[in-house]
């Protein structure tokens, strides 16, 4: 798989001055665009629009110094339709414009060009399990909260808080089927995943069963899914199980995310700094 991945990244490299087709990737890589963009947003930390338009301007900025061409034919060459959108485009990754990098010589900011390998950090193993599952109703309220990768996300926080009682006690009460109880439930994320962008955050419970009228429902195909355990201090262990089933149960195991919730089901101490984690995430085999 990652042999793969680098031979996407040469293409990028090799197609720097066109337009990204994330399907052409994904065809190279062997694997459907929707997961290539989750693999490679997880592996490179930054969404794949982001590192093209880095390393556009970053191949952008050595031409600008060189001064053999006119800013607005290095513009138009890698894409953009006048010097002011590459201007504000320059400024943003280099922190200084066009014209100033040339006549002064400021330093500028380089995007290196990536390549992926595995490194084996640690011999502990991840527990996992592959898990057949009939169609299913997600019950529960739902929330539009922003992506946050490290510590608590307050928005969450508050939305949670929010609700009465009585309406968590109710959640939990149609809980029929794994992952049993409370669920928390990320949803309609981002290709790119990148910090900040919103997603659809669920406090729910998985249920077979008819479900009351006022209360937000989201149906579920059937499908397989991968589930993980982890144990650890909250919420860090939850966070870095999803980075770890990205980054390295993915690449070396043969099966790719599909579209889907990906559900987690938290067992939390009393005092609040530990967790007992489930992670569902849809999954599909990967392309032979």
């Amino acid at each position: 798989m990652l042999e793969r991945l680098n031979q996407a990244m040469d293409h990028i490299e090799r197609h720097l001055d066109q337009p990204v087709d994330a399907a052409e990737l994904a065809r190279i890589a062997v694997t459907s665009e929707y997961h290539f963009r989750r693999l490679f947003s997880a592996l490179a930390g930054v969404p794949l629009s982001e590192y093209v338009r880095r390393r556009r301007l970053t191949v952008a900025g050595a031409e600008v110094v060189a001064g053999q061409r006119t800013l607005l034919d290095i513009a138009v060459r890698w894409g953009y339709g006048s010097a002011e959108a590459f201007a504000r485009a320059f400024r943003a990754v280099h922190g200084v414009g066009p014209g100033e990098a040339r006549r002064t010589g400021a330093p500028l900011r380089a995007q290196p060009r990536m390549s992926f390998r595995l490194t084996v950090e640690g011999s502990a193993s991840m527990r996992y399990r592959i898990v057949q599952k009939d169609s299913f109703h997600l019950v529960g309220r739902k929330a539009r909260v922003p992506l946050v990768h490290e510590g608590m996300n307050p928005a969450i926080v508050e939305f949670v808080k929010g609700l009465p009682a009585e309406t968590r006690q109710r959640i939990e009460a149609l809980s029929d089927q794994e992952p049993a109880g409370v669920v928390n439930v990320s949803d309609g994320v981002a290709d790119g995943r990148a910090e900040g962008t919103e997603l659809d955050y669920w406090y729910g419970a998985v249920t077979g069963a008819d479900v009351p009228d006022d209360l937000d429902v989201l149906p579920v195909p059937a499908g397989t899914w991968a589930v993980f355990e982890t144990s650890g201090p909250f919420p860090q262990a939850v966070q870095h199980l999803w980075r770890d089933v990205f980054t390295q149960w993915f690449p070396s195991n043969p099966y790719r995310s599909r579209p889907g919730p990906e559900i987690s089901r938290s067992r939390i101490s009393a005092d609040g700094g530990h967790v007992d984690a489930q992670l569902w995430i849809p999954v599909e085999p990967a392309a032979a």
